[in-house]
């Protein structure tokens, strides 16, 4: 089939990936001149599926009570008069059950178990390098009751199949001797052996190309400005080139993987996606005292920030805005990245020549994405990763793939819509989809 992709994110490209090798031709429109200029740009470059107890958990209301409107809050609602913030909010504080919670949990560690698979089985087939590490992930607490208050949703993630192992302080120092210089802070430790990192950016940068050599097709500085139904089908979008020139695109399939962006496209078609924009926020560091700086991934459960080694550079990334579609650079936030990695690491970096960075993240309320079939027959949804678009990126590509080649996907989790059993079911009749 011929099929186009709207989105050159990780999700778009690892879709467009996936569809190629399945057969299909495929076109990727993206507003940005290249791949992964936006989101997955400067992100925390974990593929962590032990970051998968959801924001909204039973003890996310006090937190957020207790962080409203405070500038440097791990997670922070700037309230506005905006409806679809207030719909969010409401349906977030629906998913903070132990019983949702538990629910939300299970679709994340099995989607993130298939997809980093997916992602090890690329890597090998391809040869890529995107400064990868592959020693694991380590999250340290430094708060006694975000320590205990871990140990439930961390037995939930062992029973579906993500290895966490609890550590000592002691422990957490051997496996990163860097935190030996906050050892009297730390109060205990997970570890994930299996899980890794690498620069998000680079990764689907270099996807892209193999794509465009294997004969996919990009249209980049194209803008998605419209889009024609006849009944339940979409036959056509509308796009803009960079000299305003409007023209109509048309395949058997649209897959929408256009990030925070993709509500204002699925109201065009009569559609309604739960997704806000969580503005996260990241800081890049030279490497200046080799002995001091971190090697192993790191989370810091307490601040909700997680560290990547990226060759000679430490990337540090985390905490949520939700302030709409706002893409300022608030320095206020930054600075209290920085002022925390100094606590911790106070002799491995001066906090100069720090590059700052803030992308607008799809976040759904309870974590889990859309991926599936939609409300219009050939339109197919891949968006609302959140914090998790790196981690989940190829398990979402290869699942969306194996659907719109009327395939089930090989992974158990909540699915949008139809999800067919036989090769070009969902042509026959439309989907009754979730979203």
């Amino acid at each position: 089939m011929k099929i186009t992709v709207l989105g050159a994110g990780v999700t778009g490209i690892t879709s467009a990936w996936f569809l190629h090798q399945a057969g299909h031709e495929v076109t990727v429109v993206d507003r940005q001149p290249g791949a992964a200029l936006e989101t997955s740009f400067a992100n925390g470059g974990q593929v962590s599926v032990s970051h998968a107890e959801p924001w909204a958990n039973p003890g996310a209301p006090l937190k957020v009570l207790k962080w409203l409107m405070r500038e440097d809050a791990p997670l922070l609602f700037r309230l506005r008069p905006d409806l679809n913030q207030w719909l969010w909010g409401l349906d977030f504080l629906r998913q903070c059950t132990p019983g949702r919670t538990r629910h939300n949990i299970k679709q994340m560690v099995n989607l993130g178990v298939y997809s980093r698979t997916k992602l090890q089985q690329l890597r090998a087939a391809t040869g890529m390098d995107y400064q990868q590490k592959t020693e694991g992930i380590l999250h340290f607490y430094t708060s006694e009751k975000e320590y205990a208050d871990a140990q439930g949703p961390a037995a939930v993630m062992r029973e579906y199949g993500c290895e966490l192992d609890m550590k000592t302080p002691d422990e957490c120092v051997a496996i990163e001797p860097a935190l030996a210089a906050s050892r009297g802070q730390l109060v205990g430790g997970s570890m994930t052996a299996s899980d890794e990192s690498g620069d998000a950016h680079q990764f689907t940068s270099k996807l892209a190309a193999l794509c465009a050599s294997a004969g996919v097709a990009f249209m980049y500085n194209t803008r998605v400005v419209g889009a024609r139904k006849e009944g339940d089908t979409l036959v056509g979008v509308q796009i803009a080139n960079a000299d305003g020139i409007v023209s109509e695109l048309k395949s058997d399939a649209y897959v929408m993987c256009l990030g925070a962006y993709s509500p204002q496209w699925a109201r065009l078609l009569g559609q309604s996606l739960r997704i806000y924009p969580a503005k996260g926020y990241s800081v890049t560091l030279p490497v200046i005292n080799e002995a001091a700086s971190f090697n192993v991934s790191l989370t810091d459960d307490e601040y909700k920030l997680v560290f990547s080694r990226l060759g000679n550079r430490l990337r540090i990334a985390g905490t949520a805005e939700l302030d709409g579609y706002n893409t300022d650079l608030n320095l206020v936030r930054c600075e209290a990245i920085v002022r925390r990695v100094r606590q911790l690491f106070p002799d491995m970096t001066d906090g100069q020549n720090a590059q700052y960075w803030t992308g607008l993240r799809p976040a759904t309320p309870s974590n889990v994405p859309y991926i599936g079939a939609s409300k219009t027959r050939n339109l197919f949804l891949n968006t609302g990763h959140g914090t998790l678009g790196w981690t989940h990126g190829c398990g979402s590509g290869a699942a969306i793939s194996d659907i719109i080649s009327g395939r089930a996907p090989e992974v158990d989790f909540a699915f949008t819509g139809l999800v067919p059993e036989r090769r070009g079911l969902w042509m026959g009749k439309p989907a009754t989809a979730q979203a």
